[in-house]
């Protein structure tokens, strides 16, 4: 028997819809890539989207194309993410740094018939444009008076919907239509296309509005750092407008200062980001002497939270929220929200379980898998590889023919992980950057956090390098704090007395500058490149073993270390490598 209900899709128009008549004018501000800034009402919003949508008709735009953007967090990428998808067509944002020859791939591979992009990115939109097979006209994101001289003849964004009429009959249409399409970041290969559908958007919305989880609403301003052109800014765009927060947009102003002037003279309550901004945002505010008067939270994401965020943070009042998720899971899977009572504990007692990476969101089922596919328990001990699915996870990558999914139906997320009765799951690291060494397995996102915490370190990777006995052992790698010199033995034995015997790097260097990617997470297949050649010191000739486990007891004592620890997919001591709490 089937229920006796409307089968009234879900659709992207209907946030819209809700938001200007529930709160049409609450406000969205941005920060505009031709400086100054844009403030219009939520009602305001609509009428441009409604002109927006008018024009893309008229320029050709049917059910099913996909239309390219290429844009900073603003009112016209917002503009276009609705009218887009509401139409019937197919947003697909494009991450400007995937680099040209990533960017030209995924525009074809898409199959983009119209591509739109901020003055910013007129340079990289020029260079591509002979090499865009599909793309028939572009418009680029500004007013006749900001743009650029341009081969390609684009118009112009305020000339294309001026004059068009402020409202719009949305259409309906089969729930399930693609709304969206986001490539994977292509570090492991070339990038993949991941298609949404409004359902999949209008189910994440719900649950990125809950109180568990982003909990954004009328009371808060809201701004979210992490890029509109990728994974839709963590659906931001959509919930904040479901329940009703102030939006404010940075544009390209994403260093320290940018941000602190732009959250003060705006009131922000919650932001959202990658760590790499945060740790930008914090080193500008003390070096510069400031705080923050109203920022309430911050979710961090897209990499693991550090020990040095969350104090940084707290020390200026401001509670710092972990969530996790992926491009392919639209994006958000997990987030690590306060239980009744967690303020109230020492900040040392409760820093471990705030650096897991949470809970499932609703309608998220996760479950652990050994190498070799047994179903794993989730005993807070047991590590295994971590699979999800759900309303809102990928079933497929656009237009690809290899497998993604498992024979039984879940997705592999690539990732080492540990999920414990409650729920709780914490992230031991990606299976990829995962270190064997004595037919053990280490996790590096303990030894980079530990390091995180030197006060003279602002980035940190962990690779694995060669070892004769051991295959391999870690290679610590970090990013000095400006005008420092830190002393390499010192930042090692600073992070050997809170890790595991076995996790003790063997070496530390350092770099100029650790390469980030396109969605600001380290480059490990760059610094394995980098490091390809690198000789542990106990090998070079006139060298030395690391003073940890140089003398003979050391040695002894890292042997049965391995002894007593087990790889991915065993019940391991709580003690061993992939242990998220820091032992001291």
């Amino acid at each position: 028997m089937q229920g006796l209900m409307m089968d009234t899709p879900l659709l992207i128009s209907g946030i819209l819809k809700h938001a200007v008549r529930t709160f049409a004018d609450q406000e969205i501000v941005t920060s505009l890539v031709e400086g100054g800034k844009h403030r219009y009402t939520y009602k305001q919003a609509e009428e441009r989207i409604c002109q927006l949508a008018h024009a893309l008709q008229k320029m050709g735009v049917k059910m099913g194309d996909r239309v390219g953007v290429i844009g900073w967090n603003t009112h016209r990428q917002l503009e276009l993410y609705y009218a887009i998808s509401s139409i019937g067509a197919v947003c697909h944002t494009i991450n400007p740094r995937l680099g040209p020859e990533n960017a030209g791939f995924v525009i074809n591979h898409a199959g983009d018939k119209f591509m739109f992009y901020d003055i910013t990115f007129a340079p990289l939109v020029e260079a591509l444009g002979p090499h865009l097979k599909t793309v028939e006209k572009y418009v680029v994101m500004t007013d006749k008076d900001h743009a650029p001289e341009s081969k390609l003849n684009p118009e112009t964004y305020e000339e294309l919907i001026a004059g068009e009429e402020k409202t719009f009959d949305w259409p309906l249409f089969d729930e399930n239509t693609a709304s969206g399409m986001c490539y994977t970041s292509g570090t492991t290969g070339q990038p993949k296309g991941v298609l949404y559908s409004h359902r999949s958007t209008v189910i994440q919305t719900f649950v990125t509005s809950l109180a568990t989880s982003f909990g954004a609403d009328h009371t808060d301003t809201i701004l979210p750092v992490v890029p509109m052109f990728h994974v839709n800014a963590w659906n931001v765009p959509y919930s904040a407008l479901m329940g009703g927060a102030k939006l404010v947009l940075p544009g390209p102003g994403m260093d320290g200062e940018s941000l602190h002037t732009l959250i003060e003279e705006e009131g922000v309550t919650y932001s959202l980001g990658v760590p790499t901004i945060w740790l930008g945002l914090l080193g500008y505010v003390n070096a510069a002497g400031k705080t923050f008067s109203t920022m309430k939270y911050t979710l961090v994401g897209g990499a693991a939270l550090s020990e040095k965020i969350v104090k940084g943070y707290e020390a200026h009042g401001v509670r710092v929220r972990q969530g996790w998720g992926m491009t392919e899971m639209s994006p958000t899977g997990t987030v690590n929200f306060e239980e009744k009572g967690f303020y109230d504990q020492p900040q040392e007692e409760r820093l471990p379980k705030q650096l897991k990476q949470g809970k499932a969101l609703p309608f998220v089922e996760m479950r652990l898998v050994s190498d070799e596919g047994r179903i794993l328990p989730h005993d807070g001990e047991t590590s295994g590889h971590l699979q999800v699915r759900g309303p809102s996870i990928l079933s497929a990558y656009y237009n690809y023919e290899g497998d993604t999914l498992t024979p039984d139906g879940w997705f592999d997320t690539g990732d080492v992980a540990v999920i414990d009765p409650e729920g709780m799951m914490s992230i031991t690291d990606r299976a990829k950057d995962v270190i064997k060494s004595g037919g053990e397995w280490i996790s590096t996102i303990d030894i980079e956090n530990a390091a995180l915490s030197h006060p003279e370190v602002v980035n940190a990777a962990v690779i694995g390098i060669a070892h004769p006995k051991w295959d391999e052992r870690p290679l610590l790698i970090c990013q000095p704090a400006p005008d420092t010199t830190p002393d390499a033995e010192e930042v090692r034995q600073f992070v050997c007395k809170q890790v595991p015997k076995i996790s003790c790097p063997d070496a530390v260097e350092f770099v100029k500058e650790i390469p980030i990617g396109a969605t600001g997470k380290v480059l490990k297949t760059r610094l394995r490149e980098m490091f390809k050649d690198y000789v542990l010191p106990e090998f070079r000739e006139g060298g030395s073993a690391p003073a940890e486990t140089s003398s003979s007891n050391d040695a002894k004592e890292l042997e049965m270390t391995r002894k007593t620890n087990t790889k991915p997919g065993s019940t391991r001591p709580q003690s061993g490598p992939f242990s998220f709490f820091r032992r001291k």
